[in-house]
């Protein structure tokens, strides 16, 4: 879908529990940040054969961008590209500038005394190998590059499963992307604290406001804090202004303020 993005998130420790996929969350906090939307997250593990099938699923929805997360380490298991490269039809190939970028850090290492010697083994090799037609992409942080690949109307960025590496490479070298490809696109939100109404009672006048604010999405969130329950209420719109944003979002939360303390409930501003 033409301005959506979907990501992929690989490795069999998400799989098993090992980690919290917190990458998929700050994807989708950013991405929408930017002025685009998230429309699916899938988790896969590091097996070629499903890397390769999700990826084929995912282009045939023709997202406008696809991003990656995990495996593109030097370790056997690290099978992200290889997986790619199969659902494109392509092949993998050494390529030069990843190469470059991956001797350029091995060698700073050395001389940072890091490592005691610089020596280019097949493992080290391995994360330069990228499927033909790609791009690496500079990693301020570690050593594996990002991997830019542009197929049909999707562009796939491929990113390292390492967090601070992940977020390096996205603000660097992914970010302007996806806010060039939003356009003029803004995402504002807010949060209130709603007291003395369970949800059930919330749930029909959220409908009501979303009814009569079509451009704000609403979500309750029910909470705990202190041995106090209380619901959370989060606002959300897009636009081409940031202006017309906030009083989308404003003249919402002005509306289903009165009702809920028309009812009897209690209204609290969140602090973002």
């Amino acid at each position: 879908m033409v301005g959506s993005v979907e990501i992929i998130c690989i490795g069999n420790e998400l799989l098993i529990g090992k980690i919290a996929d917190t990458n998929a969350q700050w994807l989708a906090k950013r991405v929408t940040a930017l002025g685009m939307r998230v429309r699916r997250i899938t988790v896969v593990g590091d097996d070629v054969d499903e890397i390769s099938t999700v990826t084929r699923e995912v282009l045939s929805r023709k997202p406008r961008f696809i991003l990656t997360t995990g495996g593109l380490g030097p370790t056997f298991d690290d099978r992200t590209l290889e997986g790619i490269a199969k659902a494109l039809n392509r092949k993998l190939e050494t390529n030069s500038e990843a190469l470059r970028m991956i001797e350029d850090k091995y060698r700073r290492y050395v001389a940072e005394g890091r490592i005691e010697k610089f020596e280019m083994t097949s493992y080290r090799v391995k994360m330069a190998r990228l499927p033909e037609g790609a791009e690496p992409l500079s990693n301020p942080v570690g050593t594996a590059p990002g991997v830019k690949i542009e197929q049909d109307e999707s562009i796939i960025i491929s990113l390292p499963g390492v967090p601070q590496e992940m977020k390096a490479i996205f603000e660097d070298s992914v970010a302007a992307l996806i806010k060039e490809a939003s356009g003029n696109m803004v995402f504002y939100e807010a949060s209130i604290q709603v007291t003395g109404l369970p949800e059930s009672e919330v749930a029909p006048i959220i409908d009501q406001v979303m009814h009569d604010n079509p451009y704000v999405y609403i979500k309750s969130h029910p909470k705990m804090a202190e041995k106090t329950s209380y619901l959370e209420l989060h606002f959300s719109t897009t636009s081409d202004n940031m202006d017309m944003a906030k009083q989308r979002v404003g003249r919402a939360i002005i509306q289903i303020s009165e009702i809920i303390r028309g009812k009897g409930g209690r209204i609290k501003p969140i602090n973002p």
